[in-house]
């Protein structure tokens, strides 16, 4: 098995941790399709501004709540503004743009459905079965940690 790969031979259960595979993003999807999707969790002013930059610029970013300095480009400097409003998990948005969601606002760490339950106020079984099936949605999958 490869490192950081889900073992597909085992069942995800309520404890098995998720997180974005951005490889899988890399393989079945065409170039440009994850920053195209992204975008789609922006506020319109900053999608249209975003839509019309060809390349991103790389600044610097303080995180919040523990001070520490992260190097991030500006679509990504983007969603982190934008994932603290206050609706940017809400009953609307659909549960697996929900659980992606969190996986921005959070820097992609892995969380349990348990977790992801609370983050999103769904329910813990049906994000199980939403994300622990053999279809993907949007690279959400089980995370294996690097042996």
């Amino acid at each position: 098995m490869q490192p950081g790969k889900p073992n597909i031979l085992l069942k995800p259960t309520l404890d098995t941790r998720f997180h974005i595979d951005y490889e899988w993003w890399q393989r079945e999807q065409q170039p440009g399709d994850l920053r195209t999707y992204m975008l789609t969790h922006l506020p319109p002013d900053k999608r249209d501004y975003f839509q019309k930059q060809e390349q991103d610029r790389v600044l610097d970013y303080v995180h919040p709540q523990t001070g520490e300095v992260f190097r991030l480009d500006e679509l990504g400097l983007a969603i982190q503004e934008a994932a603290r409003q206050p609706d940017f998990i809400n009953p609307q948005t659909s549960l697996v743009e929900s659980i992606f969601r969190v996986f921005l606002a959070n820097g992609n760490i892995p969380r349990t459905p348990r977790e992801l339950a609370k983050d999103t106020g769904r329910d813990a079984m049906t994000i199980l079965k939403t994300v622990g099936g053999i279809k993907v949605y949007k690279g959400i999958r089980p995370y294996q940690p690097e042996s």
